[in-house]
């Protein structure tokens, strides 16, 4: 899938059964001579029944519960007033409220060849934390990737078309140099092709032959299934291609290659050598705007936030990375490498 260019709540647990105690913790200024005091039960009208000191034999006897040592007072005549007393509550439906504290470390890397840390972005909510960690080092976490492309796909095309948070970025010859990549993949001899991370089928439409686009994003496949209805497409992991070896004659990858990881591109690498005999690669150019390799805080319409592991490259470079790919085009904001497998 192509690229563009985060508190924990507490549990409420209502009380189920009428009549239930709760335990309710009491503050030294309960303490009265340095005793602890009883439990109070508040009550409206009071009766043999209700007083749980009564000769009612039906009634047990409230034994307060222990405490661990470390969390009573230094001084002995305090040690009753942290001590746990079960007091029943007024209301009926009173509820246990529990405080879940979660600690989040925010991501870092650095830069290739510049010397400097790159971070951007602050933690996210715990919301956007749940599904949102996008990219982890050395591991992806696929329903997360996911999430993050299925929001994105109603949107996708706007990085493409210069829409709405793109459309006041200063992207010199932006429109130019996106028209200039249909000639180029349409110059592409026709051939059965699986398109690995195909999302919309922005490019993809582009390619002739027989086509296959991949994605693990549902949302994104049903734009590229009404883009480009004569192609087939369906759902998979890009790192473990759902196909038998020798299933096509070319992989073909659009703005997925620099998302991936070391030890990712070796995998994605392998996959592709073991189905296909060709790769083609697009991807973005490394510009003064830009590190060759950045995680980068993203927003969508929805102002969610996430962030995303992105490299830039050169035409060289990506084809020494390929092992010795042609470069078919190398531009301000693409490149275009093919290499034989």
């Amino acid at each position: 899938m192509p690229e563009e260019c985060r508190a924990p709540a507490g549990c409420e647990l209502s009380v189920a059964e009428d009549g239930q105690a709760q335990l309710a913790a009491r503050t030294n200024g309960q303490c009265e001579g340095g005793r602890a005091r009883t439990g109070h039960v508040p009550l409206g009208e009071r009766h043999d029944r209700d007083d749980v000191r009564g000769a009612d034999a039906r009634m047990g006897t409230l034994v307060a519960a222990k405490v661990d040592p470390l969390t009573r007072g230094r001084d002995a005549g305090e040690q009753g007033g942290h001590e746990l007393v079960p007091v029943p509550d007024e209301r009926e439906d009173g509820a246990v409220v529990i405080g879940v504290g979660v600690h989040v470390e925010e991501l870092g890397v650095h830069a290739q060849g510049r010397g400097k840390r790159v971070d951007r972005g602050a933690v996210a909510p715990l919301r956007e934390v749940r599904d949102g960690l996008e990219w982890q080092p050395h591991r992806r976490s696929l329903g997360s990737v996911r999430a993050y492309y299925d929001r994105r796909a109603p949107e996708y095309d706007e990085w493409y078309l210069g829409l709405g948070r793109f459309a006041g970025r200063e992207r010199p010859a932006w429109h130019e140099h996106v028209a200039a990549l249909e000639p180029l993949i349409r110059s592409l001899p026709p051939a059965h092709t699986l398109d690995v991370a195909c999302g919309t089928a922005f490019l993809t439409r582009h390619l002739r032959g027989a086509v296959v686009g991949l994605d693990q994003s549902e949302a994104m496949l049903e734009i590229a299934r009404s883009r480009a209805p004569g192609f087939e497409f369906i759902r998979g992991d890009a790192l473990n291609l759902p196909f038998p070896d020798a299933s096509f004659d070319r992989v073909f990858t659009s703005h997925f290659y620099g998302h991936l990881r070391e030890g990712e591109r070796e995998q994605f690498l392998s996959e592709t050598r073991r189905v296909a005999r060709e790769l083609v690669v697009v991807d973005s150019a490394l510009h003064d705007d830009v590190e060759s390799e950045e995680l980068q805080e993203r927003i969508l319409n929805d102002h969610s936030r996430w962030q995303v592991y992105k490299r830039y490259f050169t035409g060289e470079g990506l084809a020494a990375e390929l092992g010795g790919a042609e470069v078919l085009h190398a531009g301000r904001w693409f490149v275009v490498a093919r290499a034989a497998l």
